[in-house]
């Protein structure tokens, strides 16, 4: 215990500088945890990681909890010394700095034999480091420093000698430290080198889970669907929980609701300890841009007026922490949540006539950069009624709710009586932006008032208020989630288009819109004369965009692959960007679910690149995008980059469509890392929620393989069996014919393998298609037929080839690799993969069992003969593999040699063969 070391380590009176007053104990040791203390071991994992290397530090403001980490992992029992540690005082001086560093790292190397490292007492002369970094590097154990408060020291002098010895010691010196912001050290020579750990604001942020954790440690009885609402304010900010936890009182659930920046407490913690650190520019900057919920260097400057505003606020994210940075380009910029409340407070207390302003030129940036509903927003809230009802007529496609509602700034007031009986669709765009917003109940309301002012306009307005209105209805039913009143307004909407309907609008018409319960606002039929064709692509694309979500939400995927696929036309046609993101990104990701994994990533990629989905916009079509690639990048044996785009997914993986598919992905990703267990459960529970049969048969597919692969192939049978479709979905005939495979029984498998080359088969995902056309060429070479198993196998490689679907090939049933392998001596005319995808089987195994690993040579094959073996596969001469390589005659005949000799072969074939037994290619 840091206690006991402490009298230990003074037994003898505290150390003292020399010729100066004695050191303070306190500032070297842990100081003593909080009570209660809530152990967080996925971040004390992460300093124990971090602690191998060089340099960790742990960059936040105050209040994120730096000393309660480090104290917590300092005092983890490990095996050798513990941590020494050191607390940086304001105002150290070079001296005094150094004072309390040799104190501890006397202290770390006290029980060394002999003499130990010369540590001296004053600021080392160079050749004094010299020899202690030379001391420090000849020990067995490195020393571990704890440095507290390192943003205290802002004279790069005091800190040389600690970075010579850094640099100097062999690794055998490392360093881990809190601070506030960067401390002085050259840390662009450990980045460089990927030897530099920093955990930042959001690691040190408390997720939900611990959030959950903390109130039951302080007692506090929140319920639990109240947890994730309290993250959310606080961010995760230890000090703002605390702070939050100590104002909850005797109604905690309700209490949460009002956590805010603005209470006293939290508001007097924010004022000094994060906003009076900065300097009055940036301070006044955060003020004016908190009119918006995120700022981009060229919206702050527009708004206030600066036009260094983009510089003030890199430097206010630079702190980390309070002023979040989305790291896109160009960045945007957010306060936590609980400073914009401050922020927003400040803000209310300008003249009216400046906070008014405000709003008017961020109407006006975000109208001229394709940002329709936050222009709305700020035109309603400057009071700038005819530029919030123009935006509402040319814009209407684009004011969808196309997220879910998440934390915002307050609605603008409603727009004043005589105003709305003036121009009744000015209530419309009130009601527009509340259902954008997420706030039904507000819109609907206002949509009401609309309605009722609607009935004396004029024929033409009132056939627009019709589609307005009836669009601002379908938002609403969106909102709701009530899929059969989407899809009662999307035909009503489609009713309102002023030209007949062509075939590339087949998927919106049809009995539903023909016999749909027409309830107009104002109950009045007929088309707009002055509407256009881009109005026909307006109603055709927001009409099929809420029917594509409908469908892909209950899992009917081939009806939402057709309605985002006609959306995505007509709103290229129109001009729509958002509503093309949105159709964009489903429809990537729908078609990397069926394997057309080129179009899927084009798409992904397209969509990612669109300037809607920069910034914190549209995260959840983004999310979708990442799926996508996700998919693909798994589907093609990527693993590390499927993960990383998995985690990119977000909120597209809480929707019930993409919930499956993430769930698929990871599973994979699991048991291809060796987590069969975590697979399964990942797939159990997906498989209890997913919507439609088609999804449902995938996991379905996937679970009773895995459990296959795992030794449980009852399990698995009763799974398939449970399923009793009659026809079965292809996914799950495979798995049947797989079981009976794996059973020892081919002839029932031959039974249960579905027709792969028939017509219907073009249907099917590629994935499936092509797994069943490899079991049936596996069959067939078991059955002795290598000729049909070999033409079966270059049938599915040409269906895989311009896709470049891998992961059904590396990870299909046991024999596949000796049928590849036997195909590249038979000649095929994708020689180049079937290789490559030979030797992907050996590295995967099957069925997420990793591969045992090959037998090593007596004398292993250089980088060089290892080429010239793969070549030895083909029908290529000494002379044209020499060619292709660029090497002499001469040079490839005296590689082959030393392979023949090393592999103990006397011919080429021979050579092949035994590289083949021995994992080579």
């Amino acid at each position: 215990m840091p206690e006991e070391a402490d009298r230990v380590r003074f037994a003898a009176g505290p150390p003292t500088m020399a010729d100066g007053p004695p050191l303070l104990a306190s500032r070297l040791a842990p100081p003593a945890p909080p009570e209660p203390l809530l152990r967080r071991p996925r971040l004390v994992d992460r300093l124990e990681r971090g602690a191998a290397g060089p340099v960790t530090l742990l960059l936040a403001p105050a209040g994120w909890g730096k000393t309660t980490v480090l104290s917590d992992w300092a005092q983890v029992q490990r095996a050798g010394p513990a941590p020494v540690w050191v607390t940086v005082a304001e105002g150290d001086s070079t001296d005094r700095l150094w004072a309390y560093l040799a104190a501890a790292l006397r202290a770390a190397v006290a029980g060394d034999p002999g003499a130990g490292p010369p540590v001296p007492g004053d600021p080392p002369r160079p050749e004094q480091l010299e020899a202690l970094a030379a001391a420090l590097a000849a020990r067995e154990r490195p020393v571990l420093l704890v440095l507290d408060d390192l943003h205290r020291v802002t004279d790069p002098r005091a800190l040389a000698g600690l970075e010579f010895l850094l640099r100097h010691a062999d690794g055998r010196l490392r360093l881990v430290a809190g601070a506030r912001r960067e401390p002085p050290l050259a840390l662009h020579r450990w980045r460089l080198a990927g030897e530099l750990t920093v955990l930042g604001a959001d690691e040190l942020a408390f997720t939900a889970d611990e959030v959950a954790d903390l109130l039951v440690a302080y007692g506090v009885p929140v319920p639990a669907e109240a947890v994730p609402r309290l993250a959310e304010r606080t961010a995760g900010w230890p000090a703002g929980l605390r702070l939050a936890t100590l104002a909850l009182g005797a109604d905690p659930a309700r209490a949460v609701e009002r956590v805010a920046g603005d209470q006293p407490d939290v508001a007097a913690y924010l004022r000094d300890e994060v906003l009076a650190p900065l300097n009055p520019e940036a301070r006044d900057v955060l003020r004016r841009g908190a009119v918006a919920v995120a700022v981009c260097a060229d919206l702050a400057a527009a708004v206030t007026g600066r036009a260094d505003a983009g510089r003030l606020l890199a430097e206010a994210a630079r702190v980390g922490g309070f002023v979040q940075q989305d790291g896109g380009s160009p960045p945007w910029y957010r306060p936590h949540p609980l400073l914009a409340d401050l922020l927003r407070d400040e803000l209310a207390r300008l003249p009216a006539g400046e906070l008014v302003e405000l709003h008017r030129r961020a109407a006006g940036w975000f109208a001229a950069h394709g940002r329709p509903a936050e222009a709305l927003r700020h035109a309603l809230a400057a009071g700038e009624w005819a530029d919030a009802t123009g935006l509402l007529v040319a814009r209407w496609p684009e004011l969808a709710p196309d997220e879910p509602a998440r934390p915002g700034p307050p609605a603008p007031p409603e727009p004043p009586a005589e105003a709305v009986r003036r121009d009744p669709e000015l209530a419309l765009a009130a009601s527009a932006e509340r259902a954008y917003a997420g706030d039904p109940a507000a819109a609907d309301a206002l949509l009401r008032r609309a309605v009722a002012h609607a009935a004396d306009l004029p024929a033409p307005r009132r056939d627009r208020f019709r589609r307005l209105a009836t669009a601002v209805e379908l938002s609403l039913a969106r909102l709701g989630g009530d899929h059969a009143e989407v899809r009662r307004a999307a035909a009503r909407l489609l009713a309102t288009a002023p030209a007949p309907q062509d075939d590339t609008a087949g998927a919106d018409t049809g009995p539903d819109v023909a016999g749909a319960d027409m309830r107009s606002p104002v109950g009045v039929s007929g088309a707009d004369p002055r509407a256009g064709g881009v109005d026909v692509d307006d109603v055709r694309a927001v009409a099929g965009a809420a029917r594509g979500l409908v469908a892909l939400a209950e899992g009917d995927l081939r009806e939402a692959g057709g309605r985002f696929g006609a959306a995505l036309v007509a709103a290229r046609r129109a001009g729509r960007p958002r509503t093309e993101l949105l159709c964009a990104s489903r429809s990537a990701l729908l078609e990397a679910a069926r394997g057309a994994l080129r179009t899927a990533e084009e798409r992904a990629r397209e969509a990612l690149s669109m300037p809607p989905c920069q910034g914190w916009s549209s995260r959840l079509d983004c999310g979708y995008a990442n799926l996508a690639l996700a998919l693909v990048a798994w589907h093609r044996d990527r693993p590390a980059e499927a993960a990383a785009h998995l985690a990119l997914a977000g909120a597209a993986g809480a929707e019930p469509g993409g919930a499956t598919l993430a769930a698929l992905c990871r599973a994979g990703l699991l048991a291809d890392g060796g987590e069969p267990a975590a697979a399964l459960r990942t797939l159990a529970a997906a498989r209890a929620t997913a919507p439609g049969p088609e999804l449902g048969a995938w996991l379905t597919a996937g679970e009773a393989q895995l459990r296959a692969a795992v030794g449980d192939p009852g399990g698995a049978r009763a799974l398939v069996d449970a399923a009793g479709d009659d026809p079965p979905d292809p996914a799950l005939a495979l798995v049947s014919a797989r079981l009976w495979l794996r059973a020892g029984d081919a002839r029932a498998a031959e039974r249960a393998l579905p027709d792969w080359t028939g017509p219907g088969a073009e249907g099917w995902p590629l994935p499936v298609r092509l797994g069943a056309g490899l079991l049936d060429a596996a069959l067939a070479g078991a059955a002795g037929d290598g000729r049909r198993a070999g033409r079966l196998l270059e049938e599915a490689l040409a269906l895989a080839e311009p896709d470049g679907c891998r992961r059904v090939f590396t990870r299909a049933e046991p024999g596949v690799r000796d049928l590849l392998a036997s195909h590249l001596d038979s000649g095929t005319a994708y020689w180049a993969t079937v290789s490559d995808l030979a030797r992907g089987v050996d590295a995967s195994g099957v069925d997420g069992v990793p591969a045992g690993p090959a037998r090593a040579l007596d004398e292993p094959l250089t980088e060089r003969e290892l080429t010239i073996l793969r070549y030895l596969q083909s029908i290529l001469t000494n002379v044209e593999i020499a060619a292709e390589l660029s090497l002499s005659v001469n040079t490839v005949k005296t590689h082959v040699r030393n392979v023949y000799r090393k592999l103990d072969a006397t011919r080429r074939r021979e050579a092949v063969r035994r590289a083949r037994e021995l994992r080579l290619i």
